[in-house]
């Protein structure tokens, strides 16, 4: 079926797909019970310049933006949402120089990045600090020509794995989310280490640990932006990576389809495959309706938001919303067509259930989206009373 890709973005989908068949699926149940990361794989992808496919050819990259992002990850994840975060997960790392950063740190950061060298990773979440984004409570003190970090972040993808991390942090006391920042901080700056890794209920693929900061000097010349703009950093990052996440649903939700219409057809029972029921075959049918409509929104917010169009939360929002809603969805009804065996971890749907659940939870929760998609209809409907 084709959806309007360039010749360049179905080399690009061709590619992953390949990746994900043939490296990927045959380790996938194995990260999933040990949550080792995948450093064979990040090789793989890192030789095949999957990690450069939103990256400005300037520095180093394929060129492309969340549109490419967004493919990489669908096809990935259609395979292993856990492992496919190890790609996903490094590009909202990047997204904050990509969209803050100088020419000059651009250029020292994004090539290792863009040839899959150095993994990025995002740290935005505190223990106090999950929806409400603008509670971030670790400090960054200015002395001199260093700020001094001290804090912990938590739930970070990519945690210790990651080289290169782009930190929300608090500049200022008492100022809410205008006194927030973004560092660019280094693994192995002094003072900066990791707490413990979570033992994760899906996307097991993928490391998430704790950020710890004491004491961490990180040079003045790693602020990106001005002081004070971190929350709307942070905001703008997620507008562009919030399509990632929901084409990462899309993939996890059609990897599960593909499970179930193909059990469908072979399990048979009062001597007949199963998938010759009506209700099994409407079952199927609403999986397939869903899917397509996810995938539909994904690809079109990912186009709008390469298109440089200014207001784009309200679309993000919406695509991650509905795709995460459908992934749980079909998820869940995949594992009922397979009956026992759905619920068995010999099968992979059950570990596409377990992993399609943290879409509608990272990255801002659904109910976060659904609040963040009013707030933008109510604007607009104000907006077009006043012009009538």
């Amino acid at each position: 079926m084709s959806y309007f890709l360039t010749e360049e973005q179905e080399m690009l989908k061709e590619l992953c797909a390949q990746i994900a068949r043939e490296k990927i699926l045959p380790v996938r149940a194995e990260y999933d019970e040990t949550g080792e990361f995948p450093w064979d794989i990040v090789k793989v992808m890192a030789a095949s310049d999957i990690y450069g496919v939103y990256i400005p050819e300037e520095y180093g990259g394929f060129g492309g933006g969340v549109m490419e992002m967004c493919i990489a990850a669908e096809e990935l994840s259609r395979v292993c949402g856990g492992i496919a975060l190890a790609f996903a997960a490094s590009a909202l790392g990047a997204y904050p120089i990509l969209l803050f950063g100088s020419d000059e740190q651009k250029k020292e950061y994004l090539p290792a990045i863009a040839a899959g060298e150095r993994l990025a990773a995002f740290g935005l979440t505190e223990a106090n600090a999950g929806s409400d984004a603008g509670a971030v409570e670790t400090r960054a003190q200015l002395d001199g020509d260093e700020y001094v970090l001290n804090g912990t972040k938590q739930w970070i993808t990519n945690g210790g794995e990651a080289e290169i991390y782009t930190v929300v942090v608090r500049t200022s006391k008492g100022t809410g989310i205008r006194g927030m920042s973004c560092l660019i901080v280094e693994k192995d700056t002094p003072g900066f280490t990791f707490g413990k890794k979570e033992d994760k209920m899906g996307i097991r693929g993928s490391t998430t640990r704790e950020l710890v900061f004491q004491d961490c000097r990180v040079p003045k010349k790693n602020l990106l932006g001005r002081e004070g703009t971190g929350f709307v950093l942070a905001m703008r990052t997620f507008d562009k990576s919030r399509p990632g996440v929901a084409a990462q649903a899309v993939g996890i939700a059609q990897g599960a389809f593909d499970e179930a219409a193909k059990y469908a057809r072979h399990r048979e029972q009062f001597g007949k495959p199963i998938g010759s029921f009506q209700g099994i075959q409407f079952m199927l049918a609403d999986m397939a309706i869903q899917i397509e409509a996810a995938r539909a929104l994904v690809y079109h917010s990912a186009r709008v938001v390469d298109s440089g169009a200014k207001d784009i939360g309200k679309l993000s929002a919406m695509a991650k919303v509905f795709a995460s809603d459908v992934a749980m969805k079909v998820t869940t009804d995949a594992v009922q067509i397979l009956g026992g065996y759905g619920y068995m971890r010999e099968y992979p749907v059950e570990k596409m259930m377990r992993d399609a659940k943290i879409t509608q939870i990272y990255e801002g929760t659904n109910q976060i989206q659904r609040s963040i998609i009013a707030s933008a209809v109510l604007k607009e409907s104000a907006a077009k009373e006043k012009k009538a």
